[in-house]
This record gives structure tokens, C-alpha cells and sequence, in this order.
């Protein structure tokens, strides 16, 4: 069980409108200027923005896999490690992270996950 970094990019790349920012360290995602997602190089671990339900429950359930990152606007934003995780699991949970940012007429241009 582990997703590889061009996976995830991958992932990404099926989304509208997906904005990508280099920093010197990570790399961070936005949809029409809304940030929903960062990734490390470094420690393989990517953060996605969720609702606060979403976190708290993922967090509980898998503490190997899932960390609290932070809390903000009223989302919670959560890390996962690549390693831990399934390649379908963390398509949705990258879908949701988007469809939480995208304004509603793009999130209805692109289907979620099958």
C-alpha cells in the first residue's frame, strides 16, 4: 500500500483549473486562487484540506496514516503519508479537498471518483 509522488500529480491533473506553487520545500495546490492542498518531497506526506468531521475522523481511524496539520476557516486540514495509503482512498480524498475550494459551477464540470 503506498502511492508514488507522479501518482498523486496525476491525480491532480484530472482536476479543473488545478494551480501549481513551488516553494522551496513543498509545493502547494490551489483552484481559482483557493489553496486545498500541499505536498513534501522530503517526507513523502501531502496536506488536503477536508471538513473538520472529515479530519477528526480520519485522524481517529488511522493515526499511522493521517495527522492533524491544522485547523482554519473552518476546515481542518490533514496530512497524509504516501506510504500509508491506497491510490483510490487518496483520489477522493484529493476530489474532496478540490471540490471544497472550486466554485460550484467547475465542481459540477468534473465528476467525483468512481
Amino acid at each position: 500500500m503506498s502511492v508514488p509522488s507522479d501518482e498523486f500529480h496525476r491525480m491532480l491533473a484530472a482536476l479543473a483549473d488545478v494551480e501549481r506553487s513551488d516553494a522551496r520545500e513543498w509545493e502547494s495546490f490551489s483552484v481559482r486562487g483557493k489553496r486545498f492542498g500541499y505536498y513534501w518531497p522530503r517526507t513523502q506526506t501531502v496536506g488536503l484540506k477536508q471538513t473538520l468531521s472529515e479530519q477528526e475522523a480520519l485522524v481517529a481511524e488511522r493515526p499511522d496514516v493521517f495527522e492533524v496539520q491544522f485547523t482554519a476557516g473552518g476546515f481542518g486540514w490533514v496530512v497524509v503519508h504516501l506510504d500509508g495509503i491506497e491510490s483510490d482512498e487518496l483520489t477522493e480524498l484529493v476530489y474532496e479537498a478540490w471540490r471544497l475550494s472550486a466554485p460550484e459551477e467547475l465542481v459540477a464540470q468534473v465528476p467525483p471518483p468512481c
